[in-house]
């Protein structure tokens, strides 16, 4: 529509200098020859100027009016410095500061298993790997809680930013039993490509702690689902 609007424009300025022409056509006295010879490149520079204005002057003007009131093509988005590529590469090992972990009571009386949820709080994916090393006792001497080998998933944990991670953990084998003792909070340390990893967190029980018999406790390994069968034991 906005061509449309512009067009009128053309054919007045084509108008204009067909009047321009026939007043000089007309014009009287000796000097005639000279005065048409001096109007003839008038009309012709307002002819280049209307009728073929569709061509871009010297200052670079539009191609058309349709060109000139074009809507801008939208600019691209930069890609912000420092942006992540795609490379196919594995993600990083999650660190014991790459992640928040919690412990709650699975379902059941007595209580005989919990579930630690690793939530990758870093901002960066990282991978889980193996299993958490869990110190039911005194992190100096408390001997870590064996892995169930069924457990273990057919593919590495790689955690976006936000997403968790779970694991079963067998406390006791149910019912009152002399070793039970009771745990308010625990340590939890995680695996480093060439083996355990420095540091831990301390995880608090839920709420009243849990009985834990360290003869009888088991985990499982990092997945991103707790499965029938695999987490059972």
């Amino acid at each position: 529509m906005r061509t449309a609007i512009r067009r009128p424009a053309v054919l007045a300025a084509a108008v204009v200098a067909t009047l321009s022409l026939s007043l000089t056509a007309c014009g009287g006295g000796g000097d005639g020859a000279k005065d048409k010879g001096d109007a003839a490149p008038a009309p012709a520079d307002r002819t280049a100027s209307g009728a073929h204005g569709e061509k871009a002057d010297a200052a670079g003007a539009p191609a058309s009016a349709a060109e000139a009131h074009a809507p801008a093509a939208p600019a691209r988005a930069a890609k912000p410095a420092g942006a992540a590529k795609t490379t196919g590469g594995k993600a990083p090992a999650c660190t014991f500061e790459d992640v928040k972990i919690t412990a709650e009571k699975q379902d059941g009386t007595p209580t005989t298993h919990l579930t630690l949820t690793a939530t990758n709080t870093s901002g960066h994916a990282c991978t889980l790997l193996r299993y958490p090393l869990i110190a039911f006792g005194d992190i100096h001497t408390a001997k870590d809680v064996p892995a169930v080998a069924k457990s273990k998933p057919a593919t590495p944990v790689v955690l976006n930013a936000g997403e968790p991670a779970y694991v079963a953990v067998r406390i006791n084998n149910g019912g009152v039993h002399e070793d039970n003792h009771v745990v308010t909070s625990f340590n939890v340390n995680l695996f480093a490509p060439e083996g355990p990893a420095e540091g831990s967190k301390v995880v608090k029980a839920p709420l009243g702690g849990v009985a834990v018999d360290d003869a009888v406790a088991k985990t499982g390994y990092w997945t991103t689902e707790l499965r029938n069968g695999a987490d059972e034991f």
